[in-house]
This record gives C-alpha cells, sequence and structure tokens, in this order.
C-alpha cells in the first residue's frame, strides 16, 4: 500500500519508504533524522505490506518513474535480497535499515531472527481491528468470494492496473473492509456487485497513457512482450471507454480518476465521497 505524505511546500525529494509491516518504524527513524536538518523539502511515499516478490515489483513502480531515496525495513532476508538487486537493476539508490542491524545482533546473542513482520506493534482491540479487516480484504482481493461482498464496507471496481489492490489494503490498515472486483472488457460485472448497497460501490478510472506506462512496466517485471495487447493504448482507451459506460449505467456509484495520485490521496477522495472518516 501506498501512503503520500507531502512533508514540505515546494518538494525537492522524495522519499519511498518501503515496508513489509505497516511502515511506521520506518518513517519514524527517517522523520528523527530529517530533524537535524532545516527547511527540507521533501515528499513521503510509504509503501507498506510488501511480503512478497510481486509487492516489492509493484512498489518499485512508484520510484522508477519519479526517482527518490529508497529507504526500507525488510525482515526477510530473501526478499530484502531481491529489492537490493532490483533496486541495482533501475539504477535507484536505497538504504536498508534493519538488515545490518539484525545480522549484528544475531551474531552477538548466537540467535536467528524470527524473521515476522510487524512484532513491533501494540497489539490491542484496534489492532485486531485492523487484522479482521485485512484479512477480509485479503480473502475479497480481485474478485474472490463474492458471495461476502455484502459484509465489505466498500468495494471497488475497475479495470487492471487502476491501484484497486494497493488501495484496498490501505483503507485495510484504517480499518475498513474493502472488496475489490475487476471489470474486464466485455464480460458482465458480476451479479453479487449489483446486490449489495451501491453507494459503497467506487469505481476507478485512469488516464489511458499512465494505463499503458503501468502495463508496460508491468509486463517488463514479468520478462513478458511490453508492447502485448495488455498495453497497447488503442486497446486501452476502448476499455476505459467501456468500463465508463458501465460507471454512467450505475449512477449511484462513486467515480475517482486515480491518474498520478498517491494511494494516499485516493483513498482520502475515496473517503471524503462516501462522507466518512479513517476508521482508526
Amino acid at each position: 500500500m501506498l501512503i503520500s505524505d507531502p512533508e514540505k511546500e515546494g518538494v525537492s525529494t522524495h522519499l519511498y519508504l518501503l515496508s513489509d509491516a505497516t511502515g511506521e518504524t520506518v518513517e519514524r527513524v527517517v522523520r528523527a533524522a530529517l530533524s537535524q536538518f532545516k527547511s527540507v523539502g521533501v515528499k513521503f511515499h510509504r509503501l507498506s505490506g510488501l511480503r512478497t516478490r510481486a509487492d516489492i515489483d509493484e512498489a518499485l513502480n512508484v520510484p522508477i518513474h519519479q526517482p527518490g531515496l529508497i529507504i526500507y525495513t525488510l525482515v526477510n532476508p530473501h526478499l530484502a535480497q531481491y529489492l537490493r538487486n532490483a533496486v541495482e537493476d533501475h539504477g535507484l539508490d536505497a538504504i536498508d535499515l534493519i538488515s545490518p542491524l539484525l545480522y549484528k545482533l544475531s551474531d552477538l546473542l548466537g540467535l536467528a531472527p524470527r524473521e515476522e513482520p510487524g512484532l513491533l506493534h501494540q497489539v490491542d482491540t484496534e489492532y485486531f481491528k485492523r487484522v479482521e479487516a485485512v484479512n477480509f480484504t485479503v480473502k475479497q482481493d480481485d474478485g474472490q468470494e463474492l458471495r461476502h461482498l455484502y459484509r465489505a464496507d466498500m468495494v471497488l471496481v475497475g479495470v487492471s492496473r487502476t491501484s484497486k489492490t494497493p488501495l484496498s489494503i490501505y483503507l485495510a490498515h484504517k480499518g475498513y473492509k474493502i472488496a475489490n472486483v475487476p471489470l474486464v472488457k466485455g464480460i458482465d460485472p458480476p451479479p453479487e456487485l449489483f446486490e449489495i448497497d451501491q453507494k459503497r460501490v467506487v469505481g476507478l478510472l485512469i488516464d489511458a497513457k499512465r494505463l499503458v506506462e503501468l502495463r508496460s512496466a508491468r509486463l517488463r517485471n514479468l520478462r513478458q512482450n511490453p508492447r502485448a495487447s495488455y498495453a497497447d493504448f488503442e486497446e486501452i482507451e476502448e476499455e476505459l471507454e467501456w468500463c465508463r459506460r458501465i460507471f454512467r449505467r450505475n449512477p449511484q456509484w462513486q467515480v475517482i480518476d486515480v491518474t498520478n495520485k498517491s494511494v494516499e490521496e485516493s483513498a482520502a477522495e475515496i473517503l471524503r465521497k462516501l462522507n466518512i472518516g479513517f476508521a482508526v
């Protein structure tokens, strides 16, 4: 999930904070370091919940297109190494905040680290609420478990690569149960989508050129042809127009444009349109 935070007006530096948990630890450390500098113009991009190589690939799409310093805490050594290799391949700058410390402590204590993300977090009622929301959201990702769609606080719909999953996970960490349903050109949306409160459905749109960039990058990461129909401009324009027609047929749905917006910005717009605040 991506959380973007403008630290100062006149942003000159982008800091990408990557974490396999919430990202709160890495952000606190970086903010503590920044307190030693006066009048800094930086923008934080917190990309959290990175547990797989696919998550890492997704997260790196942001700094690849808008370079900055990557600062990360990944307790899984294999995932950390994968990130280091990916960063090097893309010619990006990165700092590993936790691995050197883990190695030193392991040598000193004669113990292997547990490699479990998020152990620092306080276990309380709100924590369990977020865990429940995240568990629900993960199970509902990409149109899964449609029979439980009615239990979602909101349902995100859109074509592939419109930030449905990152948005869902971000909102879930705030305590909301989120489902997301992909829209595929030529295939009717599932009937379960129309059996729930239609005011809780949010349609996601994006600029065609930006979507070409995102899909091409995804194909390259998968070592596939970036000029495939999946990333073809004309195909994407037709796909987005088909999607808009669906949105027009369902006027109760809220629709937002996620083009060049951080997940935090998109989430804030969704909550504003639904007239609700953060759950926790």
